[in-house]
C-alpha cells in the first residue's frame, strides 16, 4: 500500500482511539443507547446528511422527516414507502407531469414553528434555487445527486397544506425519490444566519432532537416527547453516535462496555461475540456491493463489453462470503437472483477463470498482456462492509484471469465527492472503477444509477454507461399503465444490466450488527434505514 494511504489509515486509527478514550469516563446514564458507526466523521447535521446512506440512517430519519417515509416495522419483507409529512399524494390523470401532495396538519418543528407548505417550498429552494438566501451548495450537491426529476421551478404552494410538484417527465415512481429530502425549520435558519451556525443547533420535526454536535467525536440524539407520530416517540432518552471507521476499534469499544451497539463487526469475531453473550443481528436488504466501471475514461479497458464480462467471471464470490463469515450473499446482478425481476440473462456469472480468459483472448489480452486497471476503494463507509480485505482477496484471485488490478485507497467522504463528479474529473484520481456500495430498493434506483440522461454530474450514473435500448425500455416502464407491462420492461432492463455488465457484480451485504443483551426491541428492517424509536434498554 502506498505510504500516503498507510498514513491516512494510521490517522483514522488514532482518531478512533481518541474517541474510545473519550468514552471511558463515567458510566452512561440509564436510558442512553451508544452506537459506533462505520463513518469516519459525524454526518452533517443540517438536515442534508453526508456519509452516504449511513448518514441518512443515523442523522436523517432520526432528527428529521421527509414527505414520504419508509415502513421499517417488518423484518420479513423488503421495506416499502408510507406517508410521512405528507398524508397522501396523487398523480394528475390528465397531466401525468403533475403530482399533488397533501401535507400532514398539526406538525411542528422542534422550535415550535409550524410545518406547512411555505416550509416545504423554502426547503426545496434550499437545494434547487441558487438565488434563494438559504441556498446551500453542499446540501444542494447531495440532494441533486439523488435525482428527484423535478422540473425547473417545479414546486409550488397550492394552499397552506397542499403542494404541487411538476416532474421533468412522467414518472410513476415519483414518491420514492422524495424519501431522502428532509425538512428543517426556516425560522431556526433565519435565527442562525448561516448553515454553519445552524449545524450547531439544528431544528427538524423528527422523533429525536440533535444536541452536543462534536465533529469527529460524537453527537447526541435526544428524545422528542412531542413527536407528531405518537406510535414512534422514542423509548430511550438519548442515543449517542460515535464515528469509528476501524472495525477492531468498534469491536474493542463493544467488548469493554463503552458502546452498546456496533455496525459491521469484524467477521472473524462473530463467533466469539456470540459465545460472550452478544447478539448478532443481520438480514437481507436491498444492497449491492459492486465495482462501478468507468466507461468515460478514454483508455479504460472496460469500454469493451467482453472485458467487463470477463471480470464478472473472475470473482470468487463464495470465497468472499466465507471471508465474511457468511455475512453476505453472492451478487450476479443488480437485483438478487431470487427476485422475479432478475429475469433470464444470457450470462450466469460463476467463478470461471477459463471463460474469463476466453473472453479476454477475443478482446486482445493475454497472460503477457494483462488487463491493467486501478480501482478506487475506501477504508470504510455506509454498506462498505470490510472493503480493504475484500478487495485484496479479489485482487489476488483475478491474477489468474489476466487482470492486473491496483487500488487507490481513500476515505469514504472523498469517494462520495468523486462519485458526484464526472469519472474523468480530478476527484476520481484516474480510477478505472469505483468500489462503492449502492442501493437497489426500487425502480427509482435502477434509473438513478443507469439512465443515460443521469450521467454525472447531472445525476448518479458515475460510470457513464449509456444504452439507447435500455433508455427506451425505461420510457416504456415510466409510461406503463398496468403492473404487468411495468414488470416486463423492468425485467428486460435487468437482463441487459447483467449481460452488458456496466458494473462488476460482487456481493450483497447482510447488514450485520453486534449489540449487548440489554438492547431490546430492534427490528432489522430489510432496508438501508432502521427505526431507532422502537429500541429500549433493559
Amino acid at each position: 500500500m502506498p505510504k500516503g494511504n498507510r498514513q491516512r489509515l494510521c490517522l483514522l486509527g488514532a482518531m478512533s482511539a481518541l474517541i474510545v478514550g473519550a468514552l471511558s469516563g463515567p458510566a452512561a446514564a440509564q436510558g442512553t443507547l451508544r452506537i459506533a458507526m462505520t463513518a469516519s466523521d459525524v454526518p452533517t447535521t443540517t438536515g442534508v446528511p453526508n456519509n452516504g446512506f449511513e448518514g441518512v440512517r443515523f442523522l436523517g430519519y432520526t432528527a428529521f422527516d421527509s414527505l414520504v417515509l419508509w415502513d421499517l416495522t417488518h423484518a420479513d419483507k423488503v421495506a416499502d414507502i408510507k406517508p410521512g409529512l405528507a398524508e397522501s399524494w396523487s398523480q394528475n390523470p390528465s397531466d401525468p407531469l403533475k403530482w399533488t401532495f397533501k401535507l400532514r396538519q398539526g406538525v411542528k418543528f422542534h422550535d415550535g414553528t409550524p410545518f406547512n407548505a411555505d416550509a416545504v417550498v423554502w426547503n426545496f429552494d434550499r437545494s434547487f434555487n441558487k438565488d434563494a438566501k438559504q441556498f446551500d451548495p453542499q446540501g444542494s450537491a447531495i440532494n441533486r445527486g439523488r435525482p428527484t426529476y423535478i422540473a425547473d421551478k417545479g414546486y409550488k404552494k397550492i394552499d397552506d397544506y397542499t403542494v404541487e410538484f411538476t416532474t421533468s417527465r412522467p414518472i410513476s415512481y415519483f414518491p420514492y425519490v422524495l424519501t431522502t429530502i428532509f425538512f428543517v425549520s426556516p425560522a431556526a435558519f433565519e435565527k442562525a444566519g448561516s448553515w454553519t451556525e445552524f449545524a450547531k443547533a439544528p431544528v427538524g420535526t423528527g422523533p429525536f432532537k440533535l444536541e452536543n454536535f462534536k465533529p469527529r467525536v460524537s453527537v447526541d440524539l435526544v428524545k422528542n416527547a412531542d413527536y407528531w407520530d405518537k406510535g414512534r416517540v422514542p423509548k430511550v432518552d438519548k442515543v449517542v453516535l460515535f464515528p469509528m471507521p476501524e472495525a477492531n476499534t468498534r469491536l474493542a469499544a463493544l467488548r469493554s462496555g463503552q458502546v452498546d451497539w456496533i455496525e459491521v463487526p469484524p467477521p472473524d469475531a462473530i463467533d466469539s461475540l456470540k459465545k460472550a453473550g452478544f447478539n448478532i443481528v443481520s438480514n437481507s436488504y436491498p444492497h449491492v456491493w459492486p465495482w462501478v466501471l468507468n466507461l468515460a475514461k478514454p483508455d479504460s479497458p472496460f469500454k469493451d463489453v467482453r472485458v467487463r464480462q470477463a471480470l464478472n467471471y473472475c470473482v470468487d464470490r463464495a470465497g468472499l462470503v466465507s471471508l465474511l463469515s457468511g455475512m453476505a450473499e453472492p451478487s450476479v446482478g443488480f437485483f438478487k437472483k431470487s427476485d422475479p425481476l432478475f429475469g433470464k440473462p444470457k450470462n450466469d456469472y460463476t467463478f470461471n477463470p477459463a471463460k474469463a480468459k476466453e473472453l479476454l483472448t477475443a478482446a486482445g489480452f493475454s497472460q503477457t498482456k494483462p488487463v491493467k486497471a486501478k480501482i478506487m476503494i475506501s477504508t470504510s463507509g455506509s454498506g462498505q462492509m470490510l472493503p480493504l480485505p475484500m478487495n485484496e482477496f479479489m485482487q489476488q484471485g483475478m491474477k489468474q484471469c489476466w487482470f492486473d488490478i491496483s487500488f487507490e485507497v481513500v476515505e469514504w467522504g472523498a469517494m462520495l465527492v468523486a462519485f458526484r463528479n464526472e469519472p474523468t474529473a480530478s476527484q476520481s484520481l484516474g480510477a478505472d472503477g469505483m468500489n462503492i456500495s449502492l442501493v437497489s430498493s426500487d425502480v427509482s434506483m435502477v434509473v438513478r444509477w443507469f439512465y443515460g440522461q443521469n450521467i454525472t454530474p447531472k445525476g448518479s450514473n458515475w460510470g457513464h454507461w449509456v444504452n439507447p435500448e435500455f433508455d427506451g425500455l425505461l420510457a416504456k416502464l415510466e409510461a406503463a399503465k398496468g403492473a404487468d407491462d411495468f414488470k416486463t420492461s423492468l425485467t428486460h432492463m435487468h437482463e441487459m444490466l447483467v449481460d452488458e455488465a456496466p458494473w462488476l457484480w460482487i456481493v450483497h451485504d447482510l447488514n450485520p450488527r453486534a449489540m449487548t443483551k440489554k438492547v431490546q426491541g430492534f427490528v432489522s428492517a430489510q432496508s438501508w434505514f432502521q427505526d431507532l424509536t422502537r429500541v429500549s434498554l433493559q
